[in-house]
Formats: C-alpha cells, structure tokens, sequence
C-alpha cells in the first residue's frame, strides 16, 4: 500500500516538482539552486532513459506470473529497459545532494522506495532499476559540472 502511494506520486514527477517548488520557496538562494539543479538532471535523465534508451532496448515487462498481485495489470507497455522513474528520482536526489545536503537526505528515502516499487510492482526487473539508478548518477553528476563550468565561466567575464 505503501508503494503504491509512492508509485502516484513520482508519475509524472510530480513529487520531485512539488519538492522542487518547496526548497525554491522555503530555502532562499540554496533552495533555489537546489530545485534548479535537481530538476534539470531529472529533465536529462527522463530524457536518457525514455526518450534514448528506452526506444534502443525493446525489452519486454518480466512475466505477469511472477507476481501474485494486481497492480502487474497497470504497468506500462513500453520497454521494460530501464526503469525512467528510478532514473529521475536518483537524478534529482544525486543533484540535490551537493547544493543542500539536508534536502538531498530527505529524498533519499523516497527515491530508495521508488526503486524499490518498480521491481515489486512488476513494472521492472532488478536490472532495469539499478541501470536507471546508473543513467540518474550520471546525469546528476554532468549537471552539477556543466552548471559548475556555466557559472565559472560567467563569472569571470
């Protein structure tokens, strides 16, 4: 029951924007810098893993049988590889991280409960989260350093 609470409020992102919108407004300039950096990795990472990966691996759903409960009838009819929420959660989490530490362990827990769901749920297999897990590290990684290089660059001119 849990899961599925959490399986709704990551659809569509609409979690990561809610937390977003809530450190631009309650956490001043590193609030702000926070939401902005989290956001855009999890822009990049959606985009990866949906828009790229996805349409490269046609991998199909793990069999409905393995799971003895309903929610295997609402998963997704898209490659199963890999897993797009665990890949946005990691990604705005991991961005979050280095600009507000206390924010970003706040959404460690919930993101560990994402990817926990995804492979409960049916929706995907073990290795679909943990590559989706590796596509949001990654990205999270690559905008914090370009955001770096952007800000260093306009600094000095």
């Amino acid at each position: 029951m849990v899961l599925s609470a959490v399986e709704e409020s990551v659809e569509s992102s609409k979690l990561w924007c809610g937390v977003a919108v809530a450190m631009a407004l309650l956490g001043g300039w590193r609030g702000r810098k926070a939401a902005a950096t989290g956001l855009t990795a999890l822009t990049m990472a959606q985009l990866i893993s949906n828009g790229l990966c996805k349409q490269l691996a046609d991998r199909p759903r793990p069999p409905k049988e393995w799971f003895p409960h309903d929610e295997v009838d609402d998963r997704p009819d898209s490659s199963s590889f890999p897993s797009g929420h665990t890949a946005a959660a990691v990604a705005f989490t991991a961005a979050v991280t280095p600009a507000w530490p206390a924010a970003g362990a706040a959404c460690a827990l919930p993101t560990a409960m994402v990817a926990l769901q995804r492979v409960q749920s049916g929706a995907h297999y073990p290795s679909d989260v943990a590559t989706g897990a590796a596509i949001g590290l990654a990205t999270a990684w690559l905008t914090g350093r370009t955001l770096h290089l952007i800000a260093r660059d306009w600094l000095s001119a």
